[in-house]
C-alpha cells in the first residue's frame, strides 16, 4: 500500500510517439520518441513491446508516460520515462479515450 502522498509524486502525461526503430541487437525492445509538449518536450523511451507491436503501429498514437523517472541505459540507449501498458501475456497500451494536448497532467 502507498499513500496519497506517494502516488502525487508521479508524473504522468499525454505523449505522442513520432518515431519508432527497433534496438539493434534486441527482439524485444523498440525505442520509442514521444512528444510531451513544450513544457517537456521530446524524450526517448526504451520499452520491450516488439513483440507486440509493429514500429508502424505506434507511430502517431497518444499514450501514457511517467515522466519523472529516473533515466536508465537499456542496451546501450537512455530510456527517459516509461510507457503505461496493461499485460495478460499481451501488451496493450494505455491511452486517452479522446484526443489530449500532449504533455497533459494525468489526474
Amino acid at each position: 500500500m502507498i499513500t496519497i502522498d506517494d502516488f502525487q509524486k508521479l508524473d504522468l502525461r499525454v505523449g505522442r510517439v513520432t518515431a519508432v526503430e527497433p534496438v539493434d541487437g534486441s527482439d524485444r525492445l523498440l525505442k520509442l520518441m514521444v512528444d510531451l509538449g513544450p513544457e517537456i518536450g521530446q524524450r526517448q523511451i526504451i520499452a520491450g513491446l516488439a513483440q507486440f507491436y509493429q514500429p508502424q503501429d505506434l507511430s502517431g498514437r497518444q499514450i501514457i508516460v511517467l515522466v519523472n523517472l529516473q533515466p536508465r541505459s537499456i542496451k546501450g540507449h537512455e530510456s527517459q520515462g516509461m510507457l503505461l501498458a496493461a499485460d495478460d501475456g499481451q501488451a496493450a497500451l494505455l491511452a486517452p479515450d479522446k484526443p489530449m494536448i500532449n504533455g497533459a497532467r494525468v489526474r
